[in-house]
């Protein structure tokens, strides 16, 4: 395995990136290795208003997150202080192999004989570790006295592991029963996040839920939803997806055929 392992990281030097430090503060055997899909993610046309101004999106922050940002921001943010946000205390690392680079891995590890479940699962997720091609995808935090949610999700080692999409969530669109008094307690829980949306971002440019960077959906924009917000970056997504794709495919270690 270990001739295997150098032979190997020579070719993927120039694509891969080490897991920055995590080794060493982490046990990965505590956190969720998951397959990334975003299939949720489909861009789609926006418009400007009439006279309406492009958005600065891209300086946008949700409860201190922008895109762009390191997990090395993040911990800095929310693991090593005490703010209004933590970690949910059950998984609030997700670690992702890219599905291509997953097949790569799991194709040497059955060349190796390795075909038990369990023990081929450790192989991938101990070649991956090794180099670098397992990244924090999610970070998952609360905020225990008002059930606020945040989901950060993480671009892989290829581009730098940066922050790519910010989902928040609170309960304003949940309501306890159908008498009158609790639909009127809603709309005025959402009358007030809305009236803090706008006071924060402004008035949306591009419909009535929406602050755009541009009218291509790829540059980074805010969604805002009843109670939820996405502010995403779907053109940094897609260009560490399109790398992982090229280079897992460039560096699939298949057998040496010869004829």
């Amino acid at each position: 395995m270990l001739k295997r392992v150098l032979r190997f990281s020579l070719l993927i030097l120039s694509v891969c990136f080490c897991t920055c430090g995590l080794a060493d503060t982490f046990d990965f055997n505590d956190f969720a290795i998951v397959d990334s899909n975003y299939s949720d993610i489909l861009p789609k046309d926006v418009e400007l208003n009439s006279d309406a101004t492009i958005a600065s999106v891209g300086s946008f922050d949700i409860a201190g997150i922008m895109l762009g940002m390191s997990f090395e921001d993040i911990q800095s943010l929310f693991f090593k202080t005490n703010g209004l946000y933590a970690p949910r205390n059950h998984n609030g690392i997700i670690y992702t192999i890219h599905p291509d680079w997953r097949n790569n891995l799991d194709y040497e590890c059955r060349q190796q004989g390795i075909v038990i479940p369990t023990e081929l699962e450790k192989c991938i997720n101990s070649l991956a570790r090794n180099r670098g091609l397992l990244y924090v995808s999610q970070v998952h935090l609360v905020r225990e006295n008002t059930g606020e949610t945040i989901v950060v999700y993480f671009t892989s080692n290829a581009t730098d592991n940066r922050v790519w999409r910010v989902v928040y969530n609170n309960d304003v669109n949940e309501i306890e029963g159908a008498a009158e008094k609790f639909a009127k307690q809603r709309e005025n829980k959402i009358l007030y996040f809305w009236q803090s949306v706008l006071d924060k971002y402004g008035s949306p440019n591009s419909g009535t839920d929406r602050w755009i960077s541009s009218t291509n959906s790829y540059d980074p924009m805010l969604i805002a939803y009843y109670g939820a917000l996405d502010l995403v970056d779907n053109g940094r997504n897609a260009t560490d997806q399109v790398k992982n794709t090229k280079t897992a495919r460039e560096h699939f270690h298949a057998k040496p055929y010869a004829f």
